[in-house]
């Protein structure tokens, strides 16, 4: 569970909101909790629940699948459409059975753990922010159903990040912010369609993405250093940064990247 607020004032109103249910930890707090096999409510966190999805966590868990980022969007995602939202989101698609289960989900635990969503790791801990960092503040997310809390494994909030090993999905999620919070939506304007679909491709169809990128005359029409080229044509997270910088190019006018000077356009 994770809020990204526009501004300070919608984070202090979030923050007030949040702290009304759940205990505010920094990161040197400690909490209780452990989760494994033996506890007896193991699995059953993983089912009736709201994940929402971020590129990173898409290009994770279809590299983990082996499967296009076309095939995963299909089979294991669900966008929702609300008049208020100004760019598109992801939430994991639950199976259709009565408990609405997570469809990673195995006798044995989690199918997908080494690449599980940011939102997965990070459980019990919340986290909300602005999209300056130093505005972030930690909660405890206890859950009535979870049995982990009275486990006597103890951890400072700064432990328990590393152990699940989130610093990489913080920092994609960091360059995500420069887009999802960028003053344009913050004044409150609106993507076009095709914008739209631009965010929505570069955010979550990694695969598309590469294909736009090197199968149309984008690399004739931009100067892309010819050592990026070569890493975000086989490495998706290369790729992503780079879209993002895109964007920022695209939708909101920024010099992050440079038309071409030669001519060859």
């Amino acid at each position: 569970m994770k809020g990204d607020c526009e501004n300070l004032n919608e984070l202090e109103s979030f923050k007030e909101t949040i702290l009304k249910e759940h205990r505010e930890l920094n990161k040197l707090d400690t909490f209780n909790f452990s989760c494994h096999k033996g506890i007896s409510c193991f699995n059953k966190c993983c089912a009736d629940v709201n994940i929402f999805l971020t590129p990173y966590d898409i290009i994770r868990l279809k590299n983990n699948l082996g499967i296009s980022s076309q095939e995963f969007l299909d089979k294991y995602c669900i966008v929702p459409i609300d008049s208020h939202q100004q760019y598109p989101i992801v939430m994991l698609k639950m199976d259709s059975d009565a408990n609405r289960s997570c469809p990673f989900l195995s006798a044995q635990g989690c199918r997908v753990y080494k690449d599980r969503p940011w939102a997965c790791r990070m459980f019990p801990v919340g986290s909300g922010s602005s999209k300056d960092v130093s505005d972030e503040f930690f909660f405890l997310i206890e859950e009535p159903i979870c049995k982990g809390y009275f486990e006597n494994k103890r951890w400072s909030v700064e432990e328990w990040m590393v152990n699940q090993e989130v610093i990489d999905y913080s920092s994609m999620g960091e360059l995500f912010k420069e887009v999802s919070l960028h003053k344009y939506f913050i004044s409150g304007k609106q993507l076009n369609p095709a914008k739209l679909e631009m965010f929505y491709m570069v955010c979550y169809n990694i695969d598309k993405f590469r294909e736009f990128v090197f199968e149309s005359s984008f690399l004739k029409r931009f100067d892309i250093e010819e050592e990026l080229v070569h890493k975000i044509k086989t490495n998706d997270v290369e790729l992503l940064k780079f879209g993002f910088k895109w964007l920022r190019f695209s939708l909101f006018g920024e010099s992050t990247i440079r038309l071409r000077s030669d001519g060859k356009h």
